[in-house]
């Protein structure tokens, strides 16, 4: 039991220890007020600059390129051929010479029958001054009028046979004017497929090589049926422009017009087929070759472009960080466009000139303090827009 005496005897003590308490607590409490708080250090981040340029609208699709004119040579008369002129591949023009069939037998045809058409314009010649000779004679009743008929019809008969024999004189022509064949149109040859010796038979079908005019040249494609409103629409107002490229390699790429648009809807696929021509002088572009091809609508004046690998996806939806003047960031929600290239334009979201972040956004938070991998940060390159002289 704690007395009254042992109380008074302890109280100094018990201040003692209040005072050193009280202390302990002030110093505490004084030391944690001076404590600076902890900041996160300045995120490295590599930056762009969102630029304003015109860019165009288009639909992407997968293309054909399809030969302007393609031509198989088959033989119209028959007999063993006995030259080739050309080269397998070779670029021919128009009137070139391909194959000679052996012309001897239609050279002979031609000759027959032009000994059959001096013989028979011989004995037109003949009659008809028979016929004039007793034209006159039958006044005086030295002929019937019956044999003068039958002059005259006799007469009649030699000129249609001099005809008949001026036509087979000029089919003789034509047929050893087949025997050299000669390229009908402009275009590249394919392979050979008869050889000097071989024996071909007149309209067999039969294919002696085929010709492919290739400047300038067909790309078709399809466009969804949802899409064809769109494309009707701005076909009527003018041509349209069709980027054609490679799949792995859009700088190799080309500029044509939309030439032609598809009367119906295809049954089952839902699609439509157009077709675009373009020059390809420099046989960039082959026959039958897959390609990609960008229908170009119309051009946005003023789109918004950054590079896409800015753009992150959220809980919210796609969204950038975009640096502001104190070197702190702003999280932004924003509407993607069409990619052009290596950019996407943003519909909303981003202003032409504002800085948008590419890298290190993993690390990043609203406010969040950034410093720059360069000290000059690179603006959005726009893509090259179609030049005058490959339309």
């Amino acid at each position: 039991m704690i007395t009254k005496d042992f109380m008074q005897t302890q109280k100094p003590h018990f201040v003692s220890c209040a005072i050193l308490l009280g202390t302990v607590l002030m110093v505490g409490a004084c030391s944690k007020k001076q404590e600076a708080p902890m900041q996160r250090p300045p995120v490295l981040v590599s930056v762009a600059k969102a630029v304003g340029q015109n860019v165009p609208l288009y639909i992407e699709e997968i293309g054909t390129c399809q030969a302007l004119q393609s031509v198989l040579i088959t033989p119209q008369v028959s007999g063993p051929v006995t030259e080739i002129h050309f080269k397998d591949g070779q670029e021919v023009k128009t009137g070139d010479p391909l194959f000679t069939i052996d012309p001897r037998p239609y050279e002979a045809a031609v000759q027959k029958a032009e000994a059959q058409l001096l013989s028979d314009k011989a004995t037109l010649a003949y009659n008809q001054e028979q016929l004039k000779r007793n034209e006159s004679l039958v006044e005086g009743n030295y002929i019937s009028a019956q044999d003068l008929e039958n002059l005259k019809t006799t007469v009649e008969v030699n000129k249609a046979t001099v005809k008949a024999d001026e036509a087979a004189l000029e089919t003789a022509k034509i047929n050893l004017g087949y025997c050299k064949i000669s390229a009908p149109i402009d275009g590249k040859t394919g392979a050979h497929q008869v050889d000097i010796g071989n024996v071909v038979t007149a309209y067999s079908n039969a294919t002696m090589v085929s010709i492919q005019r290739m400047d300038p040249m067909y790309v078709d494609f399809i466009v969804a049926e949802i899409d064809l409103p769109r494309v009707r629409e701005y076909f009527k107002n003018g041509t349209l422009k069709v980027k054609v490229f490679f799949p792995d390699d859009e700088n190799k790429s080309r500029y044509g017009d939309l030439y032609f648009l598809d009367n119906n809807v295809r049954a089952g696929t839902g699609t439509v087929m157009l077709r675009a021509v373009m020059p390809n002088e420099d046989r960039l572009f082959w026959p039958g070759q897959f390609v990609k091809v960008k229908l170009v609508l119309q051009e946005l004046p003023d789109a918004v472009l950054i590079p896409a690998n800015a753009v992150q996806i959220g809980h919210s939806g796609p969204y950038v960080f975009v640096v502001k003047d104190d070197q702190t960031v702003d999280l932004r929600l924003v509407t993607e466009g069409q990619r052009q290239g290596e950019l996407l334009v943003i519909e909303k979201g981003v202003n032409a000139g504002e800085t948008v972040v590419l890298d290190g956004q993993m690390m990043l938070a609203p406010g969040a303090k950034v410093r720059f991998a360069s000290d000059h940060p690179a603006g959005a390159q726009a893509p090259a827009q179609p030049a005058g002289d490959k339309h």
